[in-house]
């Protein structure tokens, strides 16, 4: 699963870390990644105008990996971390993404890694970024990807051709990734409004409510999507799609998750339409005709 991975970075064995707390000290980088594997050299670097940033060596290219692959956008000290193959003197900075045009890549065969995903989407344009989403503890993949360009008409294109096309040992799923949309004004109506306030939504529900209420959901939507949009607010215990109605059930294990999702979900994009979040209770299937 990671031989590719192994040929293009096999005498690296340093890590990036960026978008750390100013309070951070080399003695607790060092300890936290040592958890991963032994970590032969930790250094911090504070330019006094940015976050500081920090350099993780490892004793092997295998331990660095796994670092990757667990402590990428882990939350430290109510910040999200950047972690990612430190790049060797010389070479071309990473590319901010954030601006790009994401696509998502659904039903991935397990052996399908970084670069095999790349490459299969690198005909129709400059690949700025792909990834295969990760089980942070067991580094297996999730069965979902995305892939990046820097324009747009390139995403559009490997979206119509790919959708359907065999990697690996599977037919794969793509559609656009989800993303706030763009418009503004008086035409966007609900869906155009901006973020909800936490206490607002929390406050709206009992205590033991952890169900997010997802409307106007497009009918090619399927419960992989509505999980890789959802996931990265909390433990998801359950997805219903009811596709004749357009809309769907999240529940979470956790009810500040739920009003997570619904605060930072509500008017942006899944699948091409912008949905609506709010609470709710998953109905009883004696109560579906």
């Amino acid at each position: 699963m990671t031989v590719y991975l192994f040929k293009r970075r096999k005498k690296c064995g340093r890590s990036y870390v960026g978008n750390l707390d100013p309070s951070i000290t080399e003695d607790f980088i060092t300890t936290l990644f040592g958890q991963i594997g032994a970590v032969t050299k930790t250094k911090v670097i504070f330019d006094g105008t940015n976050d500081p940033y920090a350099f993780v060596e490892f004793a092997d290219h295998y331990t660095a990996a796994q670092a990757l692959q667990a402590m990428n956008k882990r939350v430290l000290l109510e910040k999200e971390m950047k972690v990612n193959w430190a790049t060797e003197p010389g070479s071309q900075a990473k590319v901010d993404t954030s601006k790009h045009f994401h696509v998502f890549v659904g039903d991935l065969s397990p052996e399908v890694d970084n670069k095999a995903l790349k490459d299969a989407f690198a005909p129709f344009g400059e690949v700025s970024d792909a990834k295969v989403i990760r089980d942070a503890t067991t580094l297996k993949s999730k069965g979902y990807g995305f892939v990046s360009y820097p324009k747009r008409e390139e995403a559009e294109r490997a979206i119509e051709q790919m959708n359907g096309q065999w990697l690996g040992r599977r037919t794969i799923r793509t559609n656009w990734a989800t993303r706030k949309p763009t418009g503004t004004g008086a035409g966007d109506g609900q869906y155009g409004r901006s973020e909800l306030n936490y206490d607002d939504v929390y406050n709206q529900t009992g205590p033991d409510n952890t169900s997010v209420y997802v409307g106007n959901v497009n009918s090619s939507a399927n419960d992989e999507d509505l999980r890789a949009a959802f996931d990265k607010f909390g433990r998801i215990l359950e997805v219903r799609i009811f596709k004749s109605q357009g809309y769907a059930f999240v529940r979470f294990d956790k009810k500040d998750s739920a009003c997570n999702a619904i605060c930072k979900m509500n008017g942006q994009e899944l699948c091409g339409q912008n949905i609506k979040c709010s609470w709710g209770r998953t109905p009883e299937v004696s109560q579906i005709s």
